[in-house]
């Protein structure tokens, strides 16, 4: 294998500690299952050495660069790093030159692109004829969506690969991966708590260079001891040097674990407790510990209706429009727009009546699922349908004086169930006098 390449190889020292850690196989390599996971198609290719040209596009420490330097380590074409940020079209037409020649050969190109967002429109047109006669294979990456930011020619002759952000958990065995590698601090005992760990991961957001970079520093800035016995370097991470490095303190937090349920709980439950007070610190909680915002504008929309519902319908409008917000912009900038849903949610006046009328209601309908919908309220589209009674007595309630019609609507055997009741909080007050008077009224003209 031939390589022109800026990836360094050797297991130095004096390297960051992300890039002493990057994985030099797809054994090595973490997350992105769904792509390099056994039998998936971009291992196979890896695997096969019969990559094609390719986009991978994914947010930053995912391991787009990681899986550009496997390829470099597997393949047996000449390997060519590209940087967009310092090459001009005169590298480029360079390289492709050289390119040809190693192709009249019968070698293989690789050029790999990192950050092939910032090339301009000529300079991607540059590789264009290039990828078109198969004198080079090219791999892109970018954080910027390709369809944006790389021209469609090139884009239609690439296969886009998405890498997803990394789990949390992904994160955590990076952490641990190296403290325990000689590559990382294998040859001292770091001693750092599954929480901190967690901690970190959840800090990192998804981006391992972040995870890896922060633990450096911490183990850097830890206290350092000796064991008399062994003579080996004993590293303390501490809550402290936690809070130094991150600018945050190290919040029990385990987005997938027990504590995760428990403070969702303590957060609806204040709200549903009318305490403002309480709900913002634990949304506070949530949020300065890494939690998704969107998780949590999710399950204050489920408040909205189950513990608010119709005593004031405005808590759900907020409550999506706080949601949407935490789509658009994400956070820090969203944690405003959940304080503000969280806040009239714990005042808003609270009623269940939606929660106990859907429960009572699923209780019936899984006990009469085969119950027939009655004829009068089914559609007929078709003669046939009209033939079998389909929609016949059915009585169209705008027509009638009171916009109501005398009709049963449930089937037979649930005729005179009620499911709603409101409440006297808030809004309901209305509801209930309107459902009320609705239901005298088909007393007053149940058909005899």
């Amino acid at each position: 294998m031939s390589q022109i390449s800026l990836f360094e190889t050797e297991n130095n020292q004096s390297q960051p500690l992300a890039a002493r850690m990057r994985p030099r196989n797809l054994d090595e390599y973490v997350g992105q299952e769904h792509l390099v996971g056994k039998g998936k198609v971009l291992r196979n290719m890896i695997e096969r050495d019969s990559v094609s040209s390719m986009i991978f596009w994914g947010p930053p420490g995912v391991g787009k660069t990681t899986l550009a330097q496997i390829i470099a380590a597997g393949t047996n074409a000449q390997f060519i790093n590209f940087s967009a940020v310092t090459s001009g079209i005169k590298e480029i037409k360079t390289v492709m030159q050289q390119a040809d020649r190693m192709t009249a050969l019968g070698a293989r190109t690789i050029v790999f692109v990192d950050e092939i967002h910032r090339f301009n429109k000529a300079q991607q047109d540059a590789f264009l004829p290039f990828v078109e006669k198969g004198s080079i294979i090219l791999i892109g990456a970018t954080t910027e969506n390709p369809s944006f930011e790389v021209n469609g020619a090139l884009l239609s002759r690439c296969k886009v690969f998405v890498l997803h952000q990394l789990e949390q958990g992904d994160i955590a065995k990076l952490i641990r991966n190296a403290i325990d590698d000689p590559r990382g601090f294998g040859d001292m005992e770091v001693r750092i708590s599954d929480d901190e760990v967690n901690a970190l991961a959840a800090f990192a957001n998804g981006d391992a260079r972040t995870a890896l970079s922060t633990l450096e520093m911490m183990v850097l800035n830890a206290d350092h001891s000796v064991d008399e016995k062994t003579g080996r370097e004993i590293v303390t991470v501490t809550p402290d040097d936690f809070e130094q490095c991150t600018s945050r303190k190290s919040l029990l937090y385990d987005k997938q674990g027990e504590e995760h349920y428990n403070i969702i709980s303590a957060l609806h439950k204040s709200m549903r407790n009318s305490d403002a007070d309480a709900a913002v610190y634990w949304l506070a909680r949530m949020l300065e510990s890494g939690e998704d915002p969107m998780y949590i504008a999710r399950r204050v929309t489920r408040f909205a209706a189950e513990d608010v519902g119709l005593a004031d319908p405005r808590a759900l409008e907020l409550s999506v429009a706080a949601f949407q917000a935490c789509h658009l912009i994400g956070m820090p900038e969203c944690s405003v727009h959940l304080t503000e849903a969280v806040i009239y949610n714990a005042l808003a006046p609270k009623s269940n009546a939606m929660e106990v009328a859907y429960m009572q209601a699923a209780a019936d309908a899984n006990k009469t699922i085969a119950e027939p919908v009655p004829l009068h309220i089914r559609n007929a589209p078709t003669k046939l349908m009209k033939e079998l009674d389909y929609g016949k007595g059915y009585i169209y309630a705008h027509d009638t004086e009171d916009k109501i019609a005398d009709m049963e609507c449930l089937p037979e055997n649930l005729r005179g169930t009620e499911y709603y009741h409101p409440g006297n909080q808030g809004f309901e007050p209305r509801f209930k006098e309107r459902y009320e008077a609705i239901r005298k009224w088909r007393e007053e003209h149940k058909k005899k």
